[in-house]
């Protein structure tokens, strides 16, 4: 069935204004609702295709927020505080993580790519959770945290430098992303020294006094000026609005009310539109094939192995070995950074729709699990867990 552009328009609207209740009721993440629905929908069971434009748009659009959003979550702040030692003893776990993929995907038979793939994690998820159970200001807490940032600024920066040594090999294309990083340091240092020296207007930008919400539009334009300087140096559009999201998110420290708007935006509409298009286009016959089916389950448990053994190394750091577990449990779950990456991995030929079909499935059903075992995992009196093995 093909539905004209103004009939997707009103069928995706209603359902990204209904699915979050939904979701609250049946106790599901709202991404993991509207993806579901998006498969119900979609080449899965109903076969419906949206005509026009407007869908693609505003979900390639919502994408591009996603990330956004993905680089504001980075806390600088907290890295910043954290001793040489400690930040030598995260990149340590991030070098074990990837290795292990790297074992994994040649096991798998699958290109460097997948390791990056695997490499993932997801502090969209790990964020809230580890909040939720009041553990973030705890060493424990702190360490999970650090290694999700970790995990997304590094992974993706992988992805976009393993693209271009693919594409262009060890030449002037590959360092092609030098000008954008420059470019990046300045606008950091440059946007700290302002709200250092005028933190009364940095206060009006990030307040309820902000009656022309300039903080918004500052935001936006970060994003597209970002993006648009990615595309001008041929890096992916991710990337920049990943860097434009981590831009905010350095500058302004306290940035909670302008946070909470952008995500009015971002997760109240457009958000939910690119999670349910990613159901849409998600083809349950490709993963269900003999072959494939057993690739995917290969890959659901090699993605928590790949987490779950280097967060051992935490127990170096005093913390008991069971909360390691539970930390690599929690660093399991992916959402928005996989999915980003099976969505450039398609546009650039790395993997097969067979294979991202296998990698949505992965995002669901880890981004379900992480969070949920950590949860009944975590004993009440544990919110410390340091120093017993």
């Amino acid at each position: 069935m093909v539905l004209n552009q103004a009939e997707s328009l009103l069928l995706v609207s209603l359902a990204a204004a209904i699915l979050p209740s939904l979701s609250r009721l049946l106790r599901l993440p709202a991404p993991v609702m509207e993806i579901l629905f998006g498969v119900i929908l979609g080449k899965s069971f109903l076969q419906v295709q949206f005509s026009g434009e407007w869908i693609q748009f505003l979900a390639h659009l919502g994408f591009l927020l996603l990330m956004f959003h993905a680089g504001m979550e980075i806390d600088f702040g907290m890295l910043l505080k954290q001793s040489r030692g400690k930040l030598a003893f995260q990149l340590l776990i991030f070098g074990a993580t990837l290795g292990l993929s790297f074992l994994a995907t040649l096991y798998l038979g699958s290109g460097m790519f997948m390791a990056l793939v695997l490499t993932t994690t997801s502090l969209g998820l790990v964020m809230p959770t580890i909040k939720e159970l009041g553990v973030q200001k705890s060493p424990f807490g702190q360490s999970i945290l650090i290694a999700a940032s970790l995990a997304d600024f590094l992974t993706l920066f992988g992805i976009t430098f393993f693209i271009l040594w693919r594409d262009y090999g060890l030449g002037w294309h590959f360092i092609s992303p030098i000008p954008l990083f420059i470019g990046f340091g300045i606008i950091l240092w440059a946007g700290r020294l302002w709200v250092w020296w005028n933190p009364e207007r940095a206060e009006k930008f990030l307040g309820s006094q902000d009656t022309q919400e300039l903080g918004v539009r500052l935001s936006l334009a970060l994003l597209f000026l970002f993006v648009a300087v990615s595309e001008l140096v041929h890096l992916e559009p991710v990337l920049g609005a990943f860097l434009g999201g981590c831009v905010l998110s350095f500058v302004f420290r306290e940035k909670g009310e302008l946070e909470s708007k952008l995500s009015a935006l971002g997760f109240g509409f457009l958000i939910p539109i690119f999670f349910i298009n990613v159901g849409v286009e998600f083809d349950l016959t490709n993963v269900l094939r003999p072959g494939q089916l057993h690739f995917t389950i290969k890959l659901l448990f090699l993605a928590i192995l790949v987490k779950f053994i280097p967060s051992l190394l935490f127990t170096l750091q005093r913390i008991s070995i069971r909360a390691a577990m539970k930390a690599g449990i929690l660093l399991s779950a992916r959402l928005s950074l996989i999915m980003a990456a099976a969505e450039i991995g398609l546009e650039e030929g790395l993997i097969s729709p067979a294979m991202k079909d296998s990698i949505v499935l992965l995002a669901l059903l880890t981004c379900l699990l992480g969070p949920t075992l950590f949860k009944l995992l975590q004993r009440p009196g544990t919110d410390n867990p340091v120093g017993t093995t």
